[in-house]
């Protein structure tokens, strides 16, 4: 009969698996807990059952006693939603508690790293303003400033001289920039180069490793503006050649997976590293995601054959079949539509036209994040609106297709970029 499938999640990133899983033959049914509107959509247009869960998602596992668990988001891991489902008997995708303090805490994934002997930037983890000086003095160059805790993905200052370097960590460490999550920082130094994304699905023993993937992270064209929780991405990226990604299979991930599980903590799930790739050609490891990134999701979805229902499932029980997925030769790129204000106070509540338009493009998949319904209309509710996401044999055409797509749409103060894999193409 297949799996029933519980999403945790209301973003993009649910929304695409959700989608994919799905597509998948040993997937039967898929809720998403709480999921968004765009859900609705996808609903609407399959032949399975899918639909949104009100109440907890631990509390939805409970009554709808899924096959499988798909944790989306990092703060359910760190809370330690993982461990309690696995103690109600239900397989989950996703870490433990103790493992997600690899993105949980960046001062445990520094400290981590280094015993595990993957290459990364040298750091200082500090607790107060008189060692923040002392340490961000100790770099030539102006270090980078980051947040120990989670923080919606905008927990990192690129510094521009050392006296704003300075004034992020105290800004940290007093609480006022994010509260507790800012009250231990790293101060780190800063590596010049290409930023590439890389994903693996692990059992806690093997590892299966996802095309690369590159995202932008800055609000405006041509990486200008503030940081946010990622404008766009594409895939595969041809920064990380086949040399390079063994070279990430075998130094990063493999490494981190054998000494997760000596330390007694196996690493179940996905695992995202992101990368900084140096004109040397070499990747230093600048942090690790403890789920699936967004945009990159959107991405990676569409460039995957195979069975992720069986995948994640093997992952979750211990017994991944890496030939479950095929890497194919297709390219995909996304693009994010924002909400005006963003990435500081979104405008909620627009009406969003051009859907229906948009997701007729050939080879278009319209992802749904900050979305909502008001009667009939779908409505802007949130910073991240939707991720427009096509996929093409090139990819130029998969460019093409989305850009075409996003013409379709339109809600007050849209904001996007107009250069999404522009590196590359």
């Amino acid at each position: 009969m297949g799996r029933k499938v519980l999403i945790v999640g209301s973003g993009g990133r649910e929304h695409a698996l959700a989608a994919r899983l799905l597509a998948s033959p040993s997937v039967r049914e898929v809720i998403v807990a709480p999921g968004n509107a765009g859900i609705e959509w996808t609903a609407g247009r399959s032949g399975k059952p899918l639909r949104n869960a009100d109440g907890s998602p631990f509390d939805v596992a409970c009554a709808e006693q899924p096959e499988l668990v798909v944790i989306g988001p990092e703060a359910p891991l760190v809370d330690g939603l993982a461990d309690r489902l696995r103690a109600e008997g239900i397989a989950v995708f996703g870490p433990s508690r103790a493992a997600a303090q690899l993105e949980g805490s960046k001062a445990f994934m520094k400290d981590f790293v280094q015993r595990a002997g993957i290459r990364t930037a040298r750091y200082e983890v500090v607790r107060d303003a008189g060692a923040a000086a002392r340490a961000i003095r100790s770099f030539e160059a102006p270090p980078v400033i980051k947040a120990d805790g989670l923080c919606a993905g905008k927990g990192v200052v690129v510094a521009g001289s050392h006296e704003d370097a300075l004034r992020a960590a105290t800004s940290m460490l007093s609480g006022e920039a994010f509260g507790d999550a800012g009250r231990t920082i790293v101060v780190e130094e800063r590596i010049e180069g290409a930023e590439a994304s890389v994903h693996a699905i692990s059992d806690g023993a093997r590892v299966f490793l996802l095309p690369s993937a590159q995202d932008h992270k800055r609000i405006g064209d041509g990486d200008t503006g503030p940081n946010t929780g990622g404008m766009g991405a594409y895939a595969p990226a041809p920064l990380v050649t086949p040399a390079m990604t063994a070279l990430i299979e075998r130094d990063v991930f493999e490494r981190t997976v054998t000494r997760m599980a000596e330390e007694g903590t196996p690493f179940v799930g996905a695992l995202f590293a992101g990368l900084m790739v140096t004109k040397a050609g070499e990747p230093y490891l600048l942090e690790f995601n403890v789920r699936f990134g967004d945009p990159e999701t959107q991405v990676l979805m569409s460039v995957l054959d195979g069975d992720l229902g069986d995948a994640l499932d093997g992952a979750a029980r211990g017994r991944l079949d890496p030939g479950s997925l095929r890497v194919s030769k297709r390219h995909a790129l996304s693009v994010v539509l924002a909400a005006a204000g963003y990435p500081g106070t979104p405008k909620a509540g627009d009406v969003i036209t051009g859907l229906e338009a948009a997701a007729a493009v050939d080879g278009v998949e319209i992802y749904h994040a900050g979305t909502g319904r008001r009667g009939p209309d779908v409505v802007t509710a949130g910073g991240r609106v939707l991720a427009v996401t096509a996929q093409g044999p090139t990819l130029r055409e998969a460019s093409e297709r989305a850009y075409r797509a996003v013409q379709h749409i339109a809600f007050p103060g849209m904001q996007f970029r107009r250069d999404i894999g522009a590196r590359a193409r």
